[in-house]
C-alpha cells in the first residue's frame, strides 16, 4: 500500500456532508448581490506580484509575511497568488475599460492564499465574497452596502451574533496630519510598544493601533483618535453616514481602532465582528479606496467594496445553529435485479426530462432490498421508487413514503410521470 498524501497545512477539502451548506450560504449571497443590482465578475487566482504590492502597499503584513509568490517559468515575471480580491477586480476593470465614466456595481466568489499560521478560522488557502462599487463618492453607497449585508445576517440567522464597527481613515491629507500626532505618541510610550510595533512605528504606524497584543490595550485605547484629524470633507462624509445607518434602522459601534489592514483605503472603512470565534472575530471588512484606480494606471475613480470570509461565515452558522441546509433529493430508485435496471433507468431519465427540476437519483450496484433500502432512506428522499422482478412482471412500481406516512402505493409504470406531478413540493 502506497503512503498516504495529506492536504497541504492550512488548507481544506469541503466534504459532501458539508457542502450542502456551502451552496446554500452562496445562493443566498448570489441572490442577495443580484436583487442589489450587481453583476458578477471573474478574476485570475494568479496576478503578477507588482499588483498587490501597489495595491496593498509594500509595508502591510500581507506583503511582507503572507504572500505566496513565485517566479513564471521564463523567470523574468514575478507572480503571486492573490491574498485578496479587490486588486484583480480593479486591475481588470481598468484593462477592460469598465470604469470610465461608467458606474459598476459587481461581485465575486473565490479562493485567496495567505502564508500564515493556521488556526480555527484562519487558513492558507479560504474563499471570500467580494462586493465592489465604482464611481460613485456619496456615502449613500456606503450605506446601502452595510445595509446588505445586515439583510444577509437576518437571513442567515445569525444577526443578534454580529457587530457592525466603524470608522472614518479620512482621506491622505488626514493621515498626513494624525500620522505625525500618533508616532509622538506612540515615541513618548515607546517602552510600552512591542517588537512588530516598534517596526511598524517606521513603516506603517496606523497599524499598530490594529495589534492585538493584550499588554498594549490600555495604551491604544487612550491613542489620538484619527476622527479628531478629520478634514471637512471626510468628516461630513462619515456624519452623513452614521445618519443613514440611523435612519436604516442598523446599530452600529464607532472604533476608532480600525485601521484595515490594506494602505488603499480612505475615508469609511468597517468591520462585522463576532464574539463567537475566538481571535478570528472579524467576519467581514471593507471600506472605501477612492484613490485605488488611479494609482493602478486607470482613471480618477471613486470605489467601496467589502470581503466575507466565508469560511468563518460558515463556521459562525454552525456555532449557532443559524444553517440547516442538507442535501435532499425528492425521489430515490430502487432497482432490483438487471432486468429491472434495465427498464428503471430509462424510466428514470423520463422523470428527469419530464420535471428538470425535481432531484432524481438512483441506488446503483448489486445490492440487495435491506441495504438499498437503507441507502434510500439516507439520501434524505420524500418517496422511494421501489422496482424488482415481481413489479415488473405486474408493470408497476411502489411508491413509499420515505418521511412521513410510509405508506407504499403500487402505480402503474406507464402512469409514475403523471403520478408524480400530484406530489411534487
Amino acid at each position: 500500500m502506497g503512503q498516504k498524501i495529506q492536504s497541504v497545512k492550512g488548507m481544506h477539502d469541503a466534504l459532501p456532508t458539508q457542502t450542502a451548506k456551502w451552496q446554500y450560504i452562496e445562493s443566498l449571497l448570489r441572490h442577495l448581490f443580484a436583487q442589489y443590482g450587481y453583476r458578477e465578475i471573474r478574476t485570475p487566482i494568479v496576478e503578477e506580484t507588482r499588483l498587490f504590492t501597489r495595491s496593498l502597499g509594500e509595508v502591510t503584513d500581507i506583503v511582507e509575511k503572507e504572500m505566496y509568490i513565485f517566479a513564471d517559468s521564463d523567470e523574468k515575471t514575478s507572480l503571486a497568488l492573490r491574498p485578496e480580491l479587490t486588486a484583480g477586480i480593479v486591475r481588470s476593470g481598468i484593462q477592460h475599460g469598465l470604469f470610465y465614466n461608467q458606474v459598476q456595481k459587481v461581485w465575486q466568489i473565490g479562493s485567496v492564499f495567505r502564508y500564515d499560521k493556521p488556526q480555527h478560522g484562519r487558513y492558507r488557502q479560504f474563499n471570500q465574497a467580494d462586493i465592489e462599487v465604482f464611481g460613485i463618492e456619496t456615502p449613500d453607497a456606503d450605506a446601502e452596502i452595510l445595509a446588505m449585508i445586515n439583510r444577509l445576517w437576518q437571513q442567515l440567522g445569525v444577526a443578534d451574533y454580529v457587530t457592525l464597527e466603524i470608522n472614518s481613515m479620512g482621506t491622505e491629507e488626514c493621515r498626513k496630519r494624525y500620522r505625525e500626532v500618533i508616532v509622538k505618541y506612540f515615541e513618548d510610550n515607546i517602552e510600552l510598544l512591542d517588537e512588530d510595533s516598534l517596526r511598524r512605528l517606521k513603516s506603517n504606524p496606523l497599524r499598530i493601533l490594529d495589534s492585538k497584543n493584550p499588554a498594549m490595550q490600555a495604551l491604544l485605547n487612550n491613542a489620538p483618535k484619527l476622527l479628531d484629524h478629520l478634514t471637512e470633507d471626510s468628516a461630513e462624509h462619515f456624519k452623513k453616514l452614521c445618519q443613514y445607518l440611523d435612519e436604516l434602522g442598523i446599530q452600529y459601534v464607532i472604533n476608532h481602532r480600525i485601521v484595515r489592514g490594506m494602505d488603499y483605503y480612505t475615508r469609511t472603512v468597517f468591520e462585522w465582528t463576532t464574539d463567537k470565534l475566538g481571535a478570528q472575530a472579524t467576519i467581514c471588512g471593507g471600506g472605501r479606496y477612492d484613490r485605488m484606480v488611479e494609482e493602478l494606471g486607470g482613471h480618477k475613480t471613486p470605489a467601496i467594496g467589502f470581503g466575507l470570509g466565508m469560511e468563518r461565515l460558515y463556521l459562525l452558522c454552525e456555532e449557532v445553529e443559524g444553517l440547516s441546509a442538507t442535501y435532499a433529493t425528492d425521489l430515490v430508485a430502487v432497482l432490483l435485479g438487471q432486468d429491472a435496471k434495465k427498464a428503471g433507468l430509462p424510466l428514470m431519465e423520463n422523470i428527469r426530462s419530464a420535471y428538470p427540476n425535481y432531484l432524481v437519483t438512483t441506488v446503483l450496484g448489486e445490492a440487495g432490498m435491506k441495504s438499498q433500502m437503507k441507502k434510500a432512506d439516507q439520501s434524505g428522499a420524500r418517496y422511494a421508487m421501489i422496482l424488482g422482478e415481481n413489479e415488473l412482471n405486474n408493470g408497476i412500481v411502489i411508491m413509499k413514503d420515505l418521511r412521513q406516512s410510509g405508506e407504499q402505493t403500487e402505480v402503474a409504470m406507464t402512469d409514475v410521470i403523471d403520478w408524480l406531478k400530484n406530489i411534487q413540493a
